[in-house]
């Protein structure tokens, strides 16, 4: 349509029943479009609505250690935790160290490193190995995203219907009323 005057701009939406929208006010001269304000905000709001639902919600989970963590509570804890990367979620895993305990930081980070280590196939670090106070912690991230247990058991829960089936399904019994 070309450069229009302020007024012969709002006369054009007027007559087409629309709405006169700024849209660079830093422009010179101001960038403005004519359109339907009501029916914009509605399918911007739906933009959004449909951005957050398809964005990813990522939680912390936290997996808490002490020092002399023996191996079948190790692996229960790494099991755990590798259920919380699969979700998608992130995994803090930190050793507490009590009383005289922290004299021995080596411990905390050979139990760590193991963590890590049976870890490596569903996650990546992070933030790596630090003492905050009394805890020496790190921070993992899922690998890729995966789909879910739940979602992938639910979809293979149902078995496809085929031909053979239906045959093999019996015909259904007529009443009569005599």
């Amino acid at each position: 349509m070309g450069i229009l005057t302020r007024k012969d701009a709002l006369r054009v939406a007027s007559e087409r029943e629309l709405d006169l929208v700024e849209i660079a006010p830093q422009a010179n001269p101001p960038v403005c479009k004519i359109i339907d304000y009501g029916k914009f905000i509605y399918e911007q709001q739906k933009r959004e609505k449909q951005q957050k639902k398809t964005q990813a919600q990522t939680t912390l989970k936290e997996v808490r250690f002490k020092a002399g963590t023996d191996t079948h509570d190790f692996d229960f804890k790494t099991r755990h935790a590798r259920e919380f990367l699969t979700e998608g979620h992130k995994v803090k895993a930190t050793v507490m160290f009590k009383g005289r305990e922290i004299l021995h930081k080596e411990l905390g980070e050979v139990l760590l490193q193991r963590f890590i280590d049976a870890l490596a196939d569903v996650s990546k670090v992070d933030q790596p190995m630090k003492m905050e106070g009394r805890f020496l912690g790190v921070l993992l991230a899922p690998e890729s995203k995966k789909i879910p247990k739940k979602k992938a058991a639910e979809t293979t829960d149902q078995p496809p219907a085929t031909a053979a089936s239906a045959a093999a399904a019996p015909p259904p019994v007529a009443e009569s009323n005599v």
